[in-house]
C-alpha cells in the first residue's frame, strides 16, 4: 500500500507551512488518513490534488470559509469557478499593463524624454483613480457585487470623456460637502434634505453602475457604516456623514424621482 506523504513532506512539496496544513484540516478542507502503526498523518494523491486546489483558491483571495462549498461542487462547477477567476486575472493583468505603461510615460515626461499630451495625462488620472479604488475597496466590492459588476464599473470610468469625468468628480465633492453641512446643522435624513442628497448620490452612482437598483443602493450604504474604510472617506472631516447618508438612502431610495 502507498504510504503517502507525511505532513512535513507535503509542507516541503507544496511550500505551505505545517501550521497551514493543520489549519486546513481543522477547517474541514483536508482529511488525511492516519497511519495504523503510529497514527501519523498520511497524504495520498487525492489529498495532494485537493491541497493544490485549496492553495490556488487562496492565491485568488478567496477566504477559507468560502472554499469548502467550492470544493464540494461537481468537477464542472469547480472548473467554472476557476474559469471566472482566470478571466478576472487576465483583465487585471491588462489593467496593470496599462497602468505601468502610463507610469513609465509619466516618468519619461518628467525626465524630459517625451512630452505627454493633455489627453495622455487625463487618461493617466483616470487609471490612477481606478487603481486606487481597486486597492482600497476592491476585495470588499467584488465580494458584494461580483467581478463582472466591478470590472464594468472600472471600464465605464476609463471610457468617460473629460467633461463627464469632471462632472462625476465634482458631484462626488458636492455630495461630501452637502453631507457635512447636513450633519452640522442637524438636518433630518428622512426629510427633504435627505431625499435631495440621496438623489445626488444616485446620480453619482449611475455614472459607473450599468443599472441602478434601490436594493443595491441600500446595500452599498450599509457598508459605508460597517466598513471603516468607507466610513473614513465620508467621516474624515465631520463624523456621522456615512451614517447620515445610509439613513437618507434607506428612507428615500426607490421613490419616484
Amino acid at each position: 500500500m502507498e504510504r503517502g506523504y507525511t505532513i512535513g513532506q507535503l509542507a516541503e512539496l507544496s511550500r505551505a507551512t505545517v501550521r497551514s496544513l493543520r489549519f486546513y484540516e481543522e477547517a474541514g478542507l483536508l482529511a488525511p488518513r492516519r497511519d495504523p502503526v503510529n497514527g501519523y498523518r498520511r497524504y495520498g494523491a487525492e489529498d495532494v490534488g485537493r491541497l493544490q486546489e485549496i492553495l490556488l483558491l487562496r492565491r485568488l483571495g478567496i477566504a477559507v470559509r468560502d472554499i469548502a462549498p467550492m470544493l464540494s461542487g461537481s468537477p464542472a462547477e469547480r472548473r467554472e469557478v476557476l474559469c471566472r477567476h482566470l478571466a478576472a486575472l487576465k483583465a487585471e493583468r491588462t489593467r496593470l499593463d496599462d497602468v505601468i505603461a502610463t507610469v513609465e510615460r509619466t516618468l519619461a515626461g518628467m525626465r524630459g524624454e517625451i512630452t505627454m499630451t493633455d489627453r495622455e495625462k487625463f487618461e493617466g488620472l483616470k487609471r490612477k483613480l481606478v487603481e486606487e479604488n481597486e486597492e482600497n475597496y476592491g476585495n470588499e466590492a467584488r465580494r458584494l457585487y461580483g467581478d463582472g459588476a466591478i470590472d464594468e464599473g472600472a471600464r465605464r470610468v476609463l471610457a468617460m470623456g473629460e467633461k463627464e469625468f469632471d462632472e462625476w468628480q465634482a458631484l462626488g465633492t458636492r455630495i461630501r460637502a452637502e453631507l457635512e453641512k447636513a450633519v452640522k446643522t442637524g438636518a433630518d435624513p428622512e426629510g427633504t434634505e435627505g431625499e435631495r442628497v440621496c438623489n445626488l448620490h444616485r446620480r453619482w452612482l449611475t455614472h459607473t453602475w450599468p443599472t441602478y437598483s434601490a436594493e443595491a443602493h441600500r446595500a452599498l450604504e450599509e457598508t459605508y457604516v460597517t466598513d471603516e474604510r468607507f466610513t473614513g472617506y465620508y467621516d474624515r472631516a465631520v463624523p456621522g456623514c456615512a451614517a447620515w447618508l445610509r439613513d437618507a438612502v434607506a428612507a428615500h431610495a426607490g421613490r419616484d424621482k
